[in-house]
């Protein structure tokens, strides 16, 4: 065997070797990716299961007599507001999940400005259909909490994996991007101020 030979099959024997490792990591990183997908999706349809709640709650709480109509009309706005701010899983950017983390805390606000004045209602309170949607959405907001976070873990590991030497070359090579999480809402970190 001669040197020219010798020297083809260790170009070739290392092509196959790079070619093997980068198709792991690729396969690798699809995955994760898809997994950041399947994640966002959760997390829009627990956001949904919330908005499907609000209509129920509206036509439960109008009901009441003499309720503050005012504060009716702003849940009902801001749930139409955020339902109209979708993201494509493939393409989260920073500006379109502060757009929709703005849109879901609008309708955060609301449902609690509804629930304290709610307070104001004792034959409302006493109500169960009432309390059963108070509940569900109770239990939706939890599952919003859980399906951010699980967005949030699957976002770290996959912006673990894209920016790891060698897998950032071949993130480079192929158009994986480190992605953006949820962020906690301005002034969070603050804990509300309770007043009696």
């Amino acid at each position: 065997m001669n040197s020219k030979n010798l020297i083809i099959i260790i170009i070739v024997g290392a092509i196959l070797l790079l070619g093997g490792c980068g198709c792991s990591r690729y396969n690798s990183m699809v995955q994760q990716d898809e997994n950041v997908k399947n994640k966002w999706n959760n997390v829009q349809s627990d956001y949904q299961r919330r908005s499907d709640l609000i209509p129920n709650l509206v036509k439960t709480v109008q009901g009441a007599a003499n309720f503050e109509q005012e504060t009716l009309t702003k849940v009902i706005e801001a749930r139409s507001k955020a339902t109209s701010v979708q993201i494509d899983p493939t393409n989260i950017t920073p500006e379109k999940l502060a757009e929709y983390q703005q849109a879901q805390a609008g309708v955060s606000s609301a449902l609690g400005r509804l629930l304290a004045v709610v307070e104001n209602y004792p034959d409302l309170k006493a109500n169960q259909n009432f309390r059963d949607l108070q509940a569900q959405l109770e239990g939706t907001e939890n599952r919003i909490k859980v399906s951010r976070n699980d967005f949030n873990a699957a976002v770290q590991e996959y912006n673990g994996t894209v920016r790891t030497f060698p897998n950032n070359l071949f993130a480079g090579m192929f158009g994986f991007k480190v992605r953006e999480g949820f962020q906690a809402d301005p002034g969070a970190e603050r804990a509300p101020q309770v007043q009696f």
